[in-house]
């Protein structure tokens, strides 16, 4: 689950980090009075939504040619500014050419940069260990640093039980280059990161730009936190920051299921038991030339209404010309998924190709349920034969 950037930004604040004063709006009118509650000083407007590269981004259809983020001085400009921001949809290299709804602004107090530095926590798979990363060229390029001199970015491990020790926020620190009470400053923040991604069982938080004013000032900028969505029952009120508006409705909609999926951009329906199953399926299905539309995965132990459910979803989505439905039967009896794609079948009314993979226990009165039915459904016995089936049945419906 995403963070909003004032959202977290305030949780940082709760643990000690410096952070610009800002007000969250809704609306031109309310973005005006920000400013002036600001003080009538140089702000910046931003975009609250839950993509990256808001700064490089821009509103297609408004004439404007800023993006997301947008420096000002005039009272007279404001209006103006968060109108468009406001009223088109803004796209960014994670949007899509949809671009996505901006719905709130953060009215934010404009800081004088003198450096910006890049400080973010993350879990390295390879050693199982949380990870403090910094470098000392942060900011909107940071992904070209890690791509091209990623010896540029400091990494520190973190003890889960123990948090990151001073000494090696210290170290830090001084790599950075920070000197004298700046020092002090940075390690405030860093532990306040840190306390946060522990604490609240975060994916990702990340800071980027913490600068530094030409006053020595050092403050979080902008932030962004991704929380773990299966730890969420611990946290409600993590939970509570949730943003529907910003999620995929498909995929809320299967959440409440049950159901794990993830909409792609393809056009073949997906339908499988197991993570690495769905994986392997979607790989299969790229490899003899057709896309899949989606990750959904029902789970060792799907009801009859989770199946029926899931098909709802995959037929929803006008992009799907075929779908395929691949189950390997452990806890889940191919006999009992047969029967509950016969009465999904019936309930929703298929209107595309359906391509039926089953195999594992009870997999031949699985496949007798589904002869036996009349119903227009196109068995396969093995992975590749049915990629192939469900590509040319999607390629078919194409051409017709």
């Amino acid at each position: 689950m995403k963070a909003h950037e004032f959202q977290a930004k305030e949780l940082l604040a709760d643990r000690g980090a410096t952070v610009p004063k800002g007000i969250v709006v809704d609306s031109a009118e309310a973005a005006v009075a920000a400013f002036d509650a600001l003080g009538g000083t140089p702000v910046v407007l931003k975009a609250q939504i839950h993509a990256g590269g808001r700064g490089k981004g821009h509103f297609p259809g408004s004439g404007k040619e800023f993006g997301g983020v947008k420096y000002l001085t005039k009272r007279e400009d404001i209006a103006p500014v968060a109108t468009t921001m406001l009223s088109f949809p803004l796209v960014t290299k994670q949007t899509g050419e949809a671009g996505q709804k901006v719905s709130r602004l953060l009215v934010q107090q404009a800081a004088d940069i003198q450096r910006e530095i890049y400080l973010g926590m993350i879990l390295d798979r390879a050693t199982g260990m949380p990870v403090m990363m910094a470098c000392a060229e942060g900011g909107v390029d940071i992904e070209e640093v890690a791509a091209h001199t990623p010896e540029k970015i400091l990494k520190e491990p973190v003890s889960p039980e123990l948090g990151l020790q001073p000494y090696q926020a210290r170290k830090l620190a001084f790599a950075m280059g920070f000197t004298g009470n700046q020092v002090a400053e940075a390690e405030k923040i860093m532990h306040a990161l840190s306390k946060l991604f522990l604490e609240k069982d975060a994916n990702i938080v990340e800071i980027n730009p913490l600068v530094v004013t030409p006053s020595g000032v050092v403050m979080a900028l902008d932030a962004k936190i991704v929380f773990d969505d299966n730890a969420l029952f611990r946290h409600p009120d993590i939970e509570a920051l949730r943003d529907p508006t910003e999620e995929d409705p498909a995929e809320l909609k299967a959440a409440r299921s049950g159901l794990s999926f993830v909409s792609m951009n393809g056009n073949i329906g997906c339908l499988v038991n197991g993570a690495g199953l769905a994986m392997s399926t979607m790989d299969i299905i790229k490899y003899h030339g057709g896309e899949p539309a989606n990750f959904l995965d029902v789970g060792g132990g799907a009801s009859k209404d989770q199946v029926t459910e899931a098909f709802r979803i995959l037929l929803a989505d006008p992009k799907v010309e075929a779908v395929l439905v691949n189950i390997f039967g452990g806890i889940m009896k191919c006999d009992t998924i047969a029967t509950a794609i016969l009465a999904a079948f019936k309930e929703v009314g298929f209107h595309v190709p359906l391509v039926v993979r089953l195999e594992g226990t009870n997999v031949d009165a699985g496949k007798k349920l589904l002869a036996d039915s009349g119903l227009d459904i196109v068995p396969a016995t093995g992975m590749t034969e049915a990629a192939d089936k469900v590509v040319a049945a999607a390629r078919s419906r194409r051409k017709s």
